[in-house]
């Protein structure tokens, strides 16, 4: 019994692993809506709706940088990132782009809630997110994205492309990998 028990454990690991390898781009999609929601209609939109003075307000914590100038701008640009930045993660859309806005957006508010002495638990929720838009710049949107559907055919051509090696060196041979 112990050893069917084991084997039929055994086999389930198996085929869970299987199952979640074949359908990782899924959870890239849980991911991306996820956040994107949250920063379109949570973050984003009331930065956007604030007006200049919510902007003077979060472009200010460029001076925890030393940036002492423009502050409606860079707040402005901060609420723009979070906005439309989430509309295009979630979508998946130009998603390693937005995602390094977001990034530096996350960074820079993390370095205010320092400077502001925030709590740990209040400090720490931009450097999670900076970490899932880390995440996002290197793992990219995934296969269920409008990044794939549009960009797909350019990055199999390139892919062609660079497969082939030839050597102009007396013209000898070409390799194809």
């Amino acid at each position: 019994k112990f050893k069917i028990i084991y084997l039929s454990t055994l086999n389930f690991k198996v085929m869970l692993k299987k199952f979640l390898h074949k359908y990782s781009d899924a959870g890239i999609l849980f991911i991306r809506i996820g956040i994107g929601i949250a920063f379109v209609f949570v973050y984003g939109i009331m930065k956007i709706e604030g007006g200049p003075e919510m902007w003077q307000m979060v472009g200010s914590a460029m001076s925890n940088i030393k940036i002492n100038f423009g502050h409606v701008f860079w707040g402005f640009l901060a609420s723009a990132s979070e906005f439309f930045g989430g509309i295009l993660i979630l979508l998946g859309l130009f998603t390693r782009i937005a995602a390094a806005f977001l990034a530096f957006t996350m960074l820079m508010a993390f370095v205010t809630h320092l400077s502001m002495l925030d709590p740990w638990h209040i400090a720490m929720h931009p450097m999670e997110v900076l970490g899932v838009f880390m995440g996002l710049i290197f793992i990219g949107s995934g296969k269920y994205s409008l990044d794939n559907i549009l960009f797909k055919i350019n990055k199999e051509i390139f892919l062609h492309k660079s497969k082939t090696l030839t050597f102009n060196a007396r013209n000898l041979t070409t390799i194809h990998f």
